[in-house]
């Protein structure tokens, strides 16, 4: 039933940050609706030190940032400035365009520390891709929280397990924080034609064989995939969604059209888009 496996593939984004990158690959581009995914860290911070993710602009697309451990202060073109602890998601709308970054809070670089978490990022329709861009932190309360027989569960975002979570989507969807303890299993998801499980910490085991922290399973459509955490208590996500077609993908642009994205990338060489307020001394130049 497993359709591929995917390593994650470490990359240094700068700014203090390497992520293990999982979405997209050369075999496998997206999962449902999401095109990206990152595994953040962990990252123990000395005193000091942090994440220094530089202004950036994206289109067509919405990022969805969900921490284990630490914080990170978001700031963008709107003048939104929010700092997302874990159990908390920042759910920003890119649309037609916007412009962020992402670094360490002062308060939380004083101190140093562990920080850890994900970042995916979600095609929007073709029918969505130009709405006007926006951000909107939830806090944990909006999300469905599932415990049964050594599971405990959150939904992020989406439907899954007969859950709904509060998080606002653009298409069908799923998104799962999913802790299994020793010997426990779980089905994926039902009702959706595309679906897979990244596996955070620990090992999961599929059809008698066993799968190691950093590596995705992108399981095929049809029938009742069942994962069993084996070794110890493991740390999982669960993601995927309906196919909403393919998309372009150029740097941080995300989009249905090839034209678009050249427009996205004239735009941001022009100066055309803003810069975040209280953060636009500095940001990222088009890649050459």
């Amino acid at each position: 039933m497993i359709e591929l496996t995917i390593e994650s593939r470490a990359k240094d984004l700068g700014g203090g940050l390497e992520v293990g990158r999982v979405l997209p690959f050369v075999r496998r581009r997206m999962v449902g609706p999401f095109v990206f995914l990152d595994h953040m860290g962990p990252a123990d911070f000395k005193v000091g030190e942090g994440i220094d993710v530089r202004p950036h602009p994206h289109i067509g697309l919405s990022t969805v940032t969900y921490l284990f451990d630490g914080e990170i202060h978001h700031r963008d073109n709107l003048g939104k400035s929010q700092v997302i602890r874990p159990a908390e998601v920042n759910w920003m709308t890119a649309g037609s365009g916007i412009v962020h970054s992402e670094r360490t809070d002062p308060s939380f670089r004083s101190t140093g520390g562990l920080m850890h978490g994900m970042q995916a990022w979600v095609a929007m329709p073709e029918a969505d891709e130009e709405a006007p861009p926006s951000f909107v932190h939830y806090q944990s309360d909006v999300m469905n929280d599932g415990l049964d027989r050594g599971l405990a569960l959150r939904l992020i975002a989406g439907s899954a397990y007969g859950m709904t979570s509060g998080v606002h989507t653009y298409s069908p969807l799923f998104f799962v924080h999913a802790e299994l303890a020793a010997g426990a299993k779980l089905p994926m998801p039902t009702g959706y034609a595309e679906r897979s499980a990244y596996i955070v910490t620990g090992s999961v085991e599929h059809e008698g064989v066993r799968y190691t922290a950093g590596r995705m399973l992108v399981f095929a459509p049809g029938g009742e995939p069942v994962i069993e955490a084996t070794g110890g208590p493991a740390r999982v996500m669960l993601l995927g969604g309906d196919n909403i077609g393919e998309r372009f993908i150029w740097w941080n642009f995300v989009s249905s059209r090839q034209e678009r994205i050249e427009q996205a990338k004239a735009d941001w060489l022009a100066g055309r888009m803003s810069l975040p307020p209280g953060d636009a001394s500095e940001f990222i130049p088009l890649p050459q």
